[in-house]
């Protein structure tokens, strides 16, 4: 099942008189259960391909499909509900509110999703790792563990797709690969779908599929055997 399909897509940016197109005609098909790795160099778009997929940041030509339907086509209200229900997103930066417990942070995504039952908290802090720590504050645990919480609340309102924005980017090696490994244990396990984009050439091997981008093109679209 194709979960989000784009056809010749572009977006460019206009200051002034300065046109600067950073995706260049992008034909891509994202699949149920796949674990796709945006790789490539800094400034070659791989942010902005995933914030384009995912309805952050609007597309300037070209078409999006996300769920089956064109991603603009959704009005403010139905993305809204769509980021509740059907997608988890998870960043380079914690967003962490300093003044909740572990397990507090997780539930304002909960009460968000309109979820009550308080065992899925629970549930999803137990696939992360955190089931433990539940009752400490962000300024009391190392960066890869505020990292897991981010995760696992992206992953309370048991989404469709996780968007992932170098979510090992401030994270050492080792907790890196401890991240990594709870991304590839959600696909494997839980048969979620997740697009990470990472600088981190060898967390490709990680996934099932990568893409590699150069200048807003996708020079290279390949599988992974793990």
């Amino acid at each position: 099942m194709i979960l989000i399909e784009a056809r010749k897509l572009t977006k460019e940016y206009v200051v002034g008189n300065f046109k600067n197109q950073v995706i260049k005609g992008i034909d891509l098909e994202v699949k149920e259960k796949e674990f796709i790795s945006i790789v490539g160099p800094s400034g070659s778009g791989k942010t902005t391909l995933l914030y384009l997929l995912s309805g952050l940041e609007k597309y300037t030509t070209g078409e999006i499909l996300l769920f089956n339907k064109e991603i603009n086509l959704y009005n403010d209200k139905e993305m809204s509900l769509l980021r509740q229900k059907n997608i988890g997103f998870v960043f380079q930066f914690f967003n962490l509110i300093p003044n909740l417990n572990v397990f507090e942070n997780v539930e304002i995504s909960a009460v968000i999703a309109g979820i009550k039952d308080k065992s899925r908290i629970e549930e999803v802090l137990k696939m992360v790792g955190m089931e433990d720590s539940v009752h400490l504050y962000p300024n009391q645990i190392s960066g890869g563990m505020q990292q897991r919480v981010a995760i696992a609340r992206a992953l309370v309102n048991n989404p469709d797709i996780i968007f992932a924005d170098e979510p090992i980017g401030n994270l050492d090696y080792n907790n890196g690969i401890a991240i990594m490994e709870i991304f590839k244990k959600l696909n494997t396990e839980y048969n979620k779908t997740i697009i990470l984009v990472t600088h981190n050439e060898d967390m490709k091997k990680y996934g099932t599929r990568y893409l590699r981008l150069i200048d807003g093109k996708i020079t290279e679209d390949e599988k992974v055997i793990r």
